[in-house]
């Protein structure tokens, strides 16, 4: 797992490994410096030798300049690798997101997926700079100080004996009961920015229903829940430093007492002593900033293992090596199909679908709400795999193609519309991104939307501002439709998206596609039979099955599902 990530450090690889160097020359210097102390008081400073004191004091400040020096570049470099690394672990976990299926963003939900993107990938930048500085740091000092100690008073050294083992056994427990607690944190983590990320997209919703009060406390529960995780995960963390710190002054008493003693009778000099606490506060800084990397390691790890989880998840649906890479027609045969969204025979959404739709055909789907209407189209450009039976398009299997060649061949127009920051210009060109002018005004026209558009001040080129938050529903929907046209696809196919224009746009738009799109193989899903009755053949969807297919006149005439609807439609525009 840590190798997998630690290999997003790519290009920042010599940085990471010159900081360590660069703390390595710190370190020698903070060590050296101490020694040079003590010479100064010993040699200079008790013999009045003022020529020794200045020299030895020159060449003390210009090892604690080197030391600057040195600290100074390992901090930057050890940063801009830090950056780096997140750097490439985001952008990593962001293409590989892009990977996904339905089913994978289904699993992972997009809240979760936004906190790893987030706040996860912060956890391991932060652990990791602390890494390549402490991880070198700590034990280079711990080592050098330890020796220097020990070179100058083996016995007063005996303190650390005593102090080591009980800062480990503390910080061993603390780690050990520390991670399910930050694990369960970033869980709520989850949780709040799924609330966050829901109610800034039902805003509209919110206000109309006047849900702001339920949202607030909705809310505050998500936050209190935070909190209280991270209490409980920080709790444990907070004692390590108050107790790091006992170990340290305990120990700095014991040496003064003990050193004092030997000073006094001449087992040890003045300045040795002095030099001693110097190595001593090094020798107890380096094993705080070992038990605080380890506390950083502790927190990080809960969130290595969240991104790790993205950056293995097996992604369901791949293109196949040597893939097909041309779709001869816009013909679609389902063969036996039936489809669970839990990949479970017993819990269907599709079952046991058979048809064949000839290319340049108009196909109408009609049903009630959940008879799984948008599941059968989902499967033509695999936005999810069938569970049974096998799907063609073009006379070929849809597995057997490139995803790129068959999703570029097949346009869709989905339930939710969504449109990007940007101009109206540039969402268009999602449909083709080397689209003239006159393709984009052609297939807006086609769409019934170049009028309003240039309606716009600015024409094609307004802001659409962040989800297309500039344009009504109906606008929207337009559109996305002039979008799906401009990529002049072999299918296309339309879940409910003109269910919010009026019946003469609707109508206007169904003219100009069987004008201008009679080679294309065009699906309309619509709860309006208005929208599907010139169809060449409409699907009766019930239940996850095709209950009847046939012309308007002739399901009219033997369907009582469809002439139900149909009766109650006409009802409703008598009335």
């Amino acid at each position: 797992m840590y190798k997998k990530i630690l290999s997003y450090v790519g290009e920042y690889k010599k940085k990471a490994i010159l900081a360590p160097l660069a703390i390595a020359g710190e370190v020698a210097m903070e060590v050296l410096i101490p020694a040079v102390m003590a010479m100064i008081i010993d040699n200079g400073i008790k013999k009045g030798s003022i020529s020794t004191v200045a020299g030895l004091g020159l060449l003390m400040f210009g090892m604690a300049l080197v030391s600057l020096f040195f600290g100074a570049l390992a901090g930057r470099l050890s940063a801009v690798a830090a950056m780096g690394f997140a750097k490439n672990l985001r952008r990593a976990l962001f293409r590989k997101v892009q990977e996904f299926s339905f089913a994978n963003v289904d699993k992972f939900s997009t809240a979760s997926l936004t906190t790893r993107l987030t706040t996860d990938v912060t956890n391991i930048q932060n652990a990791f700079m602390m890494f390549i500085r402490m991880a070198f740091r700590a034990p280079i000092m711990l080592i050098c100080a330890l020796i220097a100690a020990l070179r100058m008073n083996a016995r007063l050294s005996l303190v650390f004996v005593c102090a080591v083992p009980v800062l480990a056994v503390f910080v061993a427990a603390i780690m050990t009961k520390a991670h399910p607690r930050f694990k369960l944190m970033l869980t709520r983590y989850d949780s709040m920015n799924a609330s966050i990320q829901e109610n800034l997209v039902g805003i509209r919703t919110v206000k109309a229903f006047v849900r702001e009060e339920y949202e607030k406390k909705k809310f505050t529960d998500n936050t209190e829940a935070v909190r209280q995780a991270q209490v409980n995960a920080e709790k444990l963390v907070i004692m390590t430093m108050p107790f790091m710190q006992l170990i340290m002054y305990s120990s700095i008493i014991a040496i003064l007492f003990f050193g004092g003693k030997m000073a006094v009778g001449g087992d040890m000099g003045t300045g040795e002593l002095s030099s001693f606490i110097s190595y001593v506060g090094q020798i107890l800084m380096s094993l705080m900033m070992l038990s605080f990397m380890f506390m950083m390691f502790v927190i990080s790890r809960a969130s290595i293992q969240r991104i790790y989880e993205v950056l293995t998840e097996e992604v369901d649906i791949v293109s196949p090596e040597n893939g097909i890479e041309s779709v001869a027609d816009g013909s679609v045969r389902f063969q036996n199909v039936s489809f669970s969204y839990f990949k479970d025979m017993n819990n269907l959404a599709l079952e046991n679908i058979s048809l064949d739709i000839k290319s340049g055909e108009t196909i109408g789907i009609i049903g009630g709400t959940g008879s799984s209407k948008t599941s059968l189209v989902q499967l033509i450009p695999r936005l999810y795999d069938t569970t049974a039976g096998e799907v063609f398009v073009g006379g070929k299997n849809v597995r057997d193609y490139s995803l790129d060649t068959l999703r570029d061949s097949v346009a869709m127009v989905l339930q939710k519309n969504v449109l990007f920051s940007g101009t109206i210009r540039d969402n268009l060109k999602w449909g083709n991104a080397d689209a003239t002018d006159e393709e984009i005004i052609e297939a807006c026209k086609a769409a019934c939307a170049h009028d309003f558009i240039e309606g716009f001040p600015d024409g094609y080129d307004t802001d659409l501002g962040q989800g297309g938050v500039n344009v009504s529903g109906g606008q929207k929907q337009r559109i996305c439709i002039a979008r799906a046209l401009l990529k002049k696809p072999k299918i296309i196919i339309l879940d409910d998206s003109t269910s919010a224009v009026d019946t003469a746009t609707d109508s206007n738009i169904r003219k100009a596609f069987r004008e201008q799109l009679s080679d294309t193989t065009t699906f309309i899903i619509a709860q309006r039979i208005s929208s599907v009755q010139d169809a060449d053949r409409i699907i009766v969807m019930d239940a996850g099955r095709i209950n009847d297919i046939g012309t308007h006149e002739e399901l009219l005439a033997r369907n009582d599902i469809y002439r139900e609807v149909y009766d109650s439609q006409q009802k409703g525009d008598e009335e």
